[in-house]
């Protein structure tokens, strides 16, 4: 027996198994568990606020897309943006002319002329046995039409600005109808002569002067209008909801949609995409607090 334990005590010293002698000791290193906490920090709050506004400015722009009539950016100023870098010759007028009684007018001269660096162009048509008229390869933008109607040995003249739609899209054409009324001969008669005498042959009854900032245009072309605010409304509505998701989970990819969202709201001269934009770039600023577990 006393050699077994001797062999024992050989075999724990020389492998390190011998039991302590001494009490053992607990020491702390001090060292703490973080995790970080779904929710945002100062900066990613400041954001989200930020991101809401500016939907709040995209909801305002789509609400003035809207009211084509009333709104701070018209329609008619909308069209002639895209009218200016329109190609030649891609609008085509169309439309009916009839008289005070809503009856269709044969034969009455559709006189357009437009303003070209330099020089007046002009084109015409003779409306059909409907009332009806079509003028083909006109320039988009800006023109002057006048009706002019032989009747009871006098020529009436019936004068609008009218602005012509330019080419949706890739469409190579762009379309703009207008109907015309034109008025009775009695209003013809109240009119003065142009060379000043009692009595003339050529009467005429000009809009143009009334129409220099919102002319004639299109009515398509301002549902296509209010249609484009519906969508800024659409995308003001979805931007703020995804900001206010992200500040309930704390999500900054969340918030970053939200800020892309926002960008195509506009805003009105651009604010929102202005705002939008330094939302984004924001959002890679943001860290996550993290919570310590003792």
């Amino acid at each position: 027996m006393g050699d077994d334990d001797v062999t024992g005590n050989y075999i724990d010293e020389l492998t390190g198994l011998t039991e302590p002698t001494n009490e053992l000791m607990f020491a702390s290193s001090g060292a703490k568990l973080a995790i970080e906490v779904d929710e945002f920090n100062s900066v990613g709050n400041s954001i989200a606020v930020l991101i809401l506004v500016t939907c709040l400015l995209g909801l305002a722009n789509g609400v003035d897309f809207t009211q084509p009539e009333s709104g701070l950016v018209r329609p008619d100023e909308f069209v002639f943006r895209f009218a200016q870098n329109a190609p030649d010759e891609s609008a085509i007028f169309n439309g009916y002319v009839f008289d005070d009684k809503g009856e269709p007018i044969e034969n009455a001269t559709v006189y357009i002329s437009w303003y070209e660096e330099e020089y007046w162009n002009t084109s015409s048509s003779q409306t059909n046995v409907e009332g009806y008229f079509e003028l083909e390869k006109l320039d988009p933008g800006i023109t002057r039409v006048d009706i002019i109607v032989d009747r009871d040995n006098y020529k009436d003249r019936y004068s609008n600005r009218v602005l012509l739609s330019p080419p949706a899209l890739f469409e190579p054409y762009g379309f703009t109808s207008i109907d015309f009324t034109m008025p009775s001969q009695e209003k013809f008669a109240e009119q003065e002569c142009a060379d000043g005498s009692d009595d003339c042959t050529i009467r005429e009854i000009d809009n143009s002067p009334k129409q220099m900032e919102h002319p004639l245009m299109d009515s398509g072309a301002s549902m296509i209008y209010s249609t484009i605010g519906i969508g800024f409304i659409g995308l003001s509505l979805l931007g703020a909801g995804f900001a206010i998701w992200a500040f309930k989970t704390g999500s900054v990819y969340l918030l970053r949609t939200a800020s892309v969202l926002s960008f195509f709201t506009m805003g009105h001269y651009y604010s929102a995409c202005l705002f939008s934009l330094v939302a984004f770039v924001l959002t890679f600023t943001i860290s996550k607090p993290k919570k310590e577990i003792n």
